[in-house]
């Protein structure tokens, strides 16, 4: 019942349990069914990234776009997605920006190796044998984007912004694989007259490597037996014996239990012997060869061990095996052991902290800068410890231009003003003892300062007004030019106008009419350009002073019997210019009787009625006048002072009013000065103006420039003391009462706190004992138990300062000479030894070079009783060598320098009046270099024969001359009296050039150059001029009634009308000739009662242009009409206007531009040039300006032209540098140099720049020491016959002159300083074979130069070489020992491409030679296609029994000469047949014999290239010969039908009609079938 019980309440248990856990199990299922829903159906998806925003460099962000899908593709919210897997939307990314592009750039790498396209990826397989000339391949190279600073790699995106990227494959050639190529066997070695067994060898080289697979090399090396065994003969042995030495072991110190051992057997050196060797060691029981020392070098111990090591040596027989040691018989077994000191690296203090970065500020170039740190040395390497790494360390910092940083100060050039034109230096260039003018002009040279300041600038991107000078190597660019050329404005020539005629005398005061006192005015006016003289019309204003005259006037006509008289003529000149005492100007003019009075009527005026006079230029002689001074500068008026200002460097600010003042003085001509009350007062001149005042300028200096640095390194205590200066320019001069410059512009003062060198020395201490190889190993090596022998000894070497401080090591090393040794070998002599007391001091020398000095020692202890000890020989006793010789002599060496002119500080002074005026001639010095020679000749230093190293002496520097003209003439008269001529002036030859002076202008033959210049001369300059005629004069002889004809002259002269002053009267010759006037002429006085006219007038003008057509007139009047009526005379006469005749034409004649000219106070710069107007009729005449004047002809616009004479300026040169470092640290070949620039280039005919601007000159002579090596030695094994041993070489001091072709002769080791340190320099570890040991042999030469070519052409640009060694063997049983063969290649040039072809020799019982030869006609092995390689034998098959055959190239049976073959039916040889009858005649060409006969090789080989070869090599016709004899058949059947067409006879004709004939097929030779 309870069973039951508990059964059904477990039942229920479970059931009501079972649906929960149902219930359960489905949440779980709904859960991770939604979870798994959850991870599975949605995903994140992303965008593409966008373009990368921001910043430029590192600093920018490129975004994407991020968001959740279902499985099914579409869009939900991003909660359905898992969070933790949501990739980022955002990102850090590099902006380019476009001057990255001088940050980035691709790297490439070179191509690798060409692979085949199959394997290109790297799969490797072997070439295949198909390869004829070349194969396809690929090769790849490394293309990737780096910064160009620190070659960081970054993303290829940043330079595929600027430049596509490079290609990353290309295809490529592979040339098929090529063995390695060697040359033929040399001859095989002589066997050695040995009894045994003796081998030879032979050996050959490589010529070519093997290259893209090829076969590697054979074997170098034949050996083998010689042939005639040779048997030892009683007491000769077979094997010879060597005895072989080992290398040295690794220094090492002794274990306590090597010090302990007794009666141990000592290791075997005869490994193949059964010998033993035993020896016993005795127990140490004392430290007295304990090898640790304590060298107390510095603050920390430094420790030096001495310990030791050993070596190996064994007895070798000559068949490579190792045999016992008594074998090898020698008197004295080699040392094995040797001390040594134990390595110890070089230890060195922890790193500084970096200095500060060399690059503090922003610059625009990417260059980055540097910071360093240091470390010192503690303790040295010893033994063969490793050696001292560096001690100073660099790093680049501030790497990208250090943007970061604020930028750095730029500089550029700044420059004062211009100084003010200065015309002397233009003269002084010329003629230095040249006067100078007061008021210069024209062409000049100014100058300026040009120094190099900080750059910054304001807000308005101005110039700041004044910045401080710096280093001018801060300024990177060109510096302006400090000196150009100039010009001071001339001023223009005054040129007036002629005097006008006097005024009338008019009242000094106006409103005083009954004044006495008046006065009369001439005037002139200034032009610039001439004018005309004839006079124009003005405004009647001009005439307002004199009264104008009246248009009409009263006239009388005569009666028919009255007396008739001509018209007054015009009033003659003025006899006087003024009216004085002695002398008063008068004017007449006159008329005459032109007809007779009749009866009643009016008679004639007396004699004196036909004549006037009257007064003329009645103002006195003695004339007044205002004269003025110059006008004063303009000065301050007291009134307006306040609006005046200062100007500044900035030049913003403006100037105000002032006035000028000038003198007014009354002169009276020929007298002087007068009182101003004899002048007129209404035309004094005014004697205040206003003006512009002229600014003030203050003077502007920059700031001090900063102090020049102070050394930073340390000065030792006995060195000069060092300044530091600083300075400031002027860039502003005051002007017009501005603040003046100060007088301080440089500044120096003694450098501070200058840290002295600390002086360090090397404290050197006794040498401690000698130390040996422990005991225990020397005895338990050779069983030596006496402690003797080569050992090491030590000293304690320490640092200290001058207060025997001892200091680190470090500081010795820094500032010292190298550390002495520590260590050096010593010698404890052993009881046999010979032992001697030190050396003594060397005896003094003699004054005599030739004497010797000698030092002693002497034996000591038991020594001296031994007789081995007292021969001298192996144990001198006195030393002997020559003294040194202190005569020296001097020789000159070198060309003599060239003359160095030098320059006195008052000289520099006057020079510093303009830069670049250096002194380039007068006195200088020359030198000329001394060597220093001892008596042998050898170079020493020059302080020995106590002399400079220099010759001094005196020379000259020629000074150019330039060629000098004399001042110009003066201007000749003009050359023309009428219209334009030429006015010449000259200057002659004064000083012809010499030593490269300014050369002359061109020369006449008289040694003078004119110069020409237009004129003008007004025609009326020169006239004739007559007087009036006398009275007509009639015979009264022949005419009783004194009327009628007469005859009447008159006086005629030639006068000059100057511009100014009277009228003179000159030759005839000077006017035209053509136009004299007549001095005679016929005249009518008329009687009374007749007609009487008046004379002619002018003849009408002529029309312009001339016309025959129309005719000119004149006419004359009627003056009394006759009493009785009778026809008058013509009253008119008329002509036609002929041109050139009576009409001409006119034009304006030009001259050429004058040459420029100059004011008298200039030199060059600018000008004036000026040409002529004169006015030139149609036939050639020149006449006065009024004809073409009154046709308005047109004139040309300009006639004055300003124009430029270039300045002669010589070039200008720097002052020279200081003289630099030498050439060469010591020798006879040194030389210094100096240079200088241009400052400004010769300009015009000035003396050009030299073209060498360097000087040179020898330096002093110095002896050249250097350490030489010497060839290596042969390798020695010390105390053997063979083994390890070792090479050494010598390290000499040599001295030389420096010349390539000078002796070097030895000298002391001191001299040439510190020798190395290191002992590999000096010593090589090297080997000496035993006998029968393989080894190598000697490289071979390198083989010529080889290209790797296809078909012809090389694949390469460079060659390669090669050289190979091999190894002997001189025992086979050694063989497997020997080494391996080794091969060196190397590139080159100027290499050749080969080909590589088979050869073979004839045929010799069916067998041949074959081999391969290179085109050069090497023979060699490799190289040649293996598959192309042609067979050495011939075989038949079957065998070629018969009789008289043989086997054929072909590999058939053929019969010999003379037989022919007969074949079977299955095409094989039955048997050979002899041809009948061929004894004596040539074999049948169809036989296998005749068609393979043997061929003269040599003309073969002659022939071969260029003979036609109709058989293949098996002997078969090539296909050609078929084509050919085909082609000959059909040309022979055409020859023949040809000829029967032409042979054959032509039908007869038939005039039946033919009879029809059957068609056929037969050919009946009629040309129409």
């Amino acid at each position: 019942m309870f069973l039951r019980n508990s059964w059904l309440s477990a039942h229920w248990a479970w059931q009501s349990s079972r649906s929960c856990l149902v219930v359960l199990a489905l949440l779980l299922l709904h859960t991770s069914d939604l979870e798994g829903r959850k991870s599975h159906q949605f995903v994140w998806k992303t965008g593409h990234w966008g373009r990368c925003i921001g910043d430029c460099g590192s600093g920018g962000v490129q975004s994407r776009v991020v968001w959740c899908v279902h499985s099914e593709g579409w869009t939900t919210h991003h909660s359905n997605c898992e969070q933790s897997d949501r990739p980022d939307s955002q990102r850090s990314c590099f902006k380019i920006c476009d001057w990255h592009l001088e940050l980035f750039e691709w790297e490439v790498s070179e191509w690798h190796m060409c692979v085949l396209v199959p394997f290109a990826h790297g799969e490797v397989k072997p070439r295949t044998s198909e390869c004829v000339t070349a194969q396809h391949g690929l090769q790849h190279r490394h293309v990737q984007c780096v910064q160009k600073l620190n070659r960081t790699v970054v993303s290829n995106e940043i330079c595929e912004h600027f430049i596509p990227q490079p290609p990353m494959e290309q295809a490529c050639l592979i040339p098929c694989p090529r063995d390695c190529v060697v040359s033929q066997f040399s001859s095989w070695s002589v066997c050695r007259r040995h009894c045994g067994k003796r081998l030879q060898h032979r050996t050959r080289s490589v010529i070519a490597p093997p290259l893209y697979g090829g076969a590697k090399c054979p074997n170098l090396t034949e050996s083998r037996t010689c042939n005639g065994f040779i048997s030892c003969s009683h007491g000769e042995e077979e094997y010879t014996y060597s005895l072989k030495v080992g290398s040295w072991s690794k220094c090492r110190l002794p274990h306590l239990k090597e010090m302990n051992m007794i009666g141990r057997t000592s290791m075997d050196f005869s490994l193949d012997s059964t010998e033993r060797s035993t020896f016993k060691l005795q127990v140490v029981e004392n430290d007295q060869n304990f090898h640790r020392f304590k060298l107390h070098l510095s603050s920390k111990s430094l420790d030096i061990e001495i310990g030791y090591q050993t070596r190996q040596v064994r007895c070798t027989r000559s068949d490579g095996k190792n045999v016992m040691l008594s074998l090898c018989v020698q008197e004295a077994i080699p040392l094995n052991f040797q001390s040594c000191v134990m390595p110890k690296e070089c230890e060195t203090s922890d790193w500084s902290s970096w200095s500060s970065c060399s690059k503090t500020c922003h610059t625009g170039d990417l260059s980055p800068g540097f910071r360093i740190r240091t470390r010192n040395i503690t303790h040295i390497a010893t033994g063969a410890g490793k050696e001292c790494p560096e001690t100073e360390e660099r790093e680049a910092c501030n790497i990208g231009g250090g943007r970061h940083l604020h930028p750095c100060p730029r500089y550029s050039w700044r420059t004062s003003e211009w100084k003010e034109c200065d015309v002397s230096l233009l003269l002084e260039q010329q003629d230095p003892q040249h006067q100078k003018p007061t008021a210069l002009c024209g062409g000049g040279i100014q100058v300026r300062k040009v120094y190099c300041a900080q750059s910054t600038l304001d807000e308005t991107h101005k110039l700041k007004e004044v910045t401080r000078p710096v280093e001018n190597k801060l300024c990177l660019v060109p510096a302006p030019p400090s000196s150009q050329l100039c010009n001071i404005q001339c001023p223009p020539e005054c040129r007036v106008s002629s005097w006008s005629a006097w005024g009338p005398c008019v009242l000094e005061n106006c409103h005083d009419t009954q004044g006495k006192k008046g006065f009369k005015m001439r005037e002139r006016r200034v032009i610039v350009e001439p004018v005309d003289t004839s006079g124009e019309d003005v405004s009647d204003d001009f005439c307002s002073e004199v009264p104008s005259p009246s248009g009409t006037t009263g006239c009388e006509v005569p009666c028919g019997r009255d007396c008739v008289v001509t018209e007054w003529s015009q009033w003659s000149s003025c006899s006087h210019s003024c009216s004085g005492k002695n002398a008063e100007g008068k004017q007449s003019r006159t008329r005459s009787i032109l007809a007779l009075p009749g009866e009643g009527g009016k008679a004639c005026p007396s004699s004196q009625a036909l004549q006037e006079y009257r007064s003329c230029n009645d103002h006195s002689c003695n004339q007044v006048y205002w004269e003025t001074s110059v006008w004063n500068p303009c000065s301050e008026n007291t009134l307006i002072t306040s609006l005046n200002a200062t100007i500044n460097w900035n030049g913003e600010a403006t100037c105000g009013m002032g006035i000028q003042t000038r003198k007014v003085f009354c002169v009276k001509n020929n007298s002087g000065q007068v009182p101003a009350k004899r002048c007129p007062e209404s035309i004094r001149p005014e004697t205040v103006r206003p003006c512009l005042l002229t600014c003030k300028k203050d003077c502007v200096v920059t700031p001090f420039s900063e102090w020049t640095s102070c050394p930073t390194v340390c000065q030792h205590g006995n060195s000069t003391t060092m300044k530091q200066s600083r300075y400031r320019i002027i860039i502003q001069d005051a002007v017009n009462g501005g603040q003046e410059c100060p007088d301080t512009l440089f500044e120096e003062r003694e450098c501070e706190n200058i840290p002295l060198c600390p002086a360090y020395s090397w404290k050197i201490h006794k040498w401690g004992q000698c130390v040996l190889v422990p005991d225990s190993i020397r005895q338990g090596i050779l069983g030596v138990s006496e402690p003797c022998g080569h050992g090491l000894q030590s000293r304690v070497v320490t640092c200290v300062m001058e207060s025997n401080h001892s200091v680190d090591i470090g500081e010795c090393l820094k500032w010292v000479e190298p550390m002495p040794s520590l260590v050096q070998e010593c010698l404890i002599p052993c009881k046999d030894d010979c032992t001697f007391t030190p050396w003594s001091k060397f005896t003094s020398c003699s004054s005599d070079c030739g004497s010797t000095r000698t030092r002693r020692r002497t034996l000591t202890g038991r020594s001296r009783k031994r007789d081995k000890c007292q021969n001298t020989e192996l144990y001198p006793q006195v030393e002997t060598e020559q003294c040194p010789c202190s005569i020296f002599t001097t020789k000159p060496h070198g060309n003599w320098s060239e003359c160095i002119i030098s320059v006195r500080k008052t000289e520099l002074q006057l020079e510093a009046r303009f830069h670049g005026h250096a002194k380039e001639c007068g006195e200088g010095v020359r030198f000329q270099a001394l060597a220093c020679y001892d008596k042998t000749g050898r170079l020493v230093e020059h302080s020995h024969c106590n002399h400079s190293g220099y010759i001094e002496e005196p020379c000259m520097v020629p000074c150019p001359f330039d060629c000098k003209l004399s001042d110009w003439s003066a201007w000749t008269p003009c050359s023309s009296t009428c219209g334009t001529g030429v006015r010449t002036r000259s200057r002659w030859l004064k000083e012809k050039p010499y030593n490269g002076g300014r050369p002359c202008p061109k020369l006449d033959p008289k040694n003078q150059v004119y110069e020409a210049i237009p004129c003008y001369s007004e025609c009326s300059q020169y006239s004739w001029e007559t007087e009036p005629w006398s009275p007509c004069e009639i015979n009264s002889e022949q005419n009783s009634l004194h009327c009628g004809e007469g005859r009447q002259t008159r006086k005629i002269r030639c006068i000059n009308t100057p511009e100014e002053g009277e009228e003179e009267t000159v030759a005839n010759r000077f006017c035209n000739q053509s136009e004299i006037p007549l001095d005679t002429q016929k005249c009518t006085l008329y009687c009374p009662s007749e007609c009487v006219v008046s004379e002619w007038g002018r003849w009408t003008q002529c029309p312009q242009p001339c016309d025959s057509n129309i005719m000119q007139t004149r006419t004359r009047r009627l003056l009394r009409s006759p009493v009785h009526p009778k026809t008058c005379p013509e009253d008119s006469q008329m002509w036609p206007c002929v041109l050139n005749q009576n009409c001409f034409h006119y034009y304006y004649n030009v001259t050429d531009w004058s040459t420029c000219q100059l004011s008298k106070n200039a030199i060059c710069g600018e000008g004036i040039k000026n040409r002529l107007l004169s006015c030139v009729r149609s036939d050639g005449k020149t006449v006065t300006m009024n004809y073409c004047e009154q046709l308005n002809l047109e004139k040309p616009a300009k006639m004055i032209a300003h124009c430029l004479v270039e300045c002669v300026v010589n070039c200008q040169l720097s002052e020279w540098s200081a003289w630099s470092e030498c050439s060469h640290s010591c020798g006879l070949s040194g030389q210094m140099l100096r240079t200088r620039s241009v400052i400004m280039q010769a300009q015009g005919e000035g003396r050009l720049c030299p073209a060498e601007l360097t000087q040179y000159r020898n330096c002093a002579a110095k002896p050249c020491y250097s350490l030489v090596l010497g060839e290596w030695s042969p390798c020695r094994v010390e105390g053997g016959q063979c083994g390890d041993g070792i090479q050494v070489r010598n390290l000499t001091c040599m001295v030389h002159n420096g010349s390539l072709s000078a002796a070097s002769k030895q000298v002391e080791s001191s001299l040439c300083g510190d020798l190395p340190s290191k002992e590999s320099v000096l010593l090589l570890p090297c080997s000496v074979p035993c006998p029968g040991d393989c080894h190598l042999t000697e490289w071979s030469e390198w083989s010529s130069c080889e290209l790797t070519c296809i078909d012809g052409r090389s694949f390469e640009s460079t060659g390669r070489q090669s050289r190979s060694r091999t190894f002997i063997i001189q025992s086979f049983e050694n063989q497997d020992s020997c080494p391996e063969q080794e091969l060196e290649t190397r590139p080159c040039s100027g290499g050749k491409c080969y080909n590589y072809v088979w050869k073979a020799s004839l045929w010799q019982d069916n067998e041949r030679t074959v081999w391969c030869q290179r085109s050069d006609g090497v023979n060699v092995t490799g190289g040649c296609s293996i598959q192309r390689q042609p067979t050495t034998t011939r075989h038949c098959s079957p065998a070629c029994k018969k009789p008289f055959s043989y086997c054929t190239q072909s590999g058939v049976c053929g019969c010999k000469r003379g037989y022919t073959e007969i074949m079977r039916s299955d095409g094989f040889l039955d048997y050979c047949m002899k041809i009948p009858g061929l004894e004596d005649k040539k074999a049948d060409v169809k036989t296998n014999a005749a068609k393979n006969k043997p061929i003269n090789s040599k003309m073969h080989d002659i022939f071969k290239g260029w003979s036609i070869q109709p058989f293949n090599p098996d002997g078969k016709l090539k296909i050609w010969v078929y084509g050919v004899s085909a082609g000959g058949f059909f040309i022979i059947v055409s020859l023949i039908f040809t000829s029967y067409l032409l042979c054959k006879k032509p039908k007869q004709q038939q005039h039946s009609p033919p009879q029809q004939k059957c068609l056929t097929l037969a050919y009946d030779g009629d040309v129409d079938m």
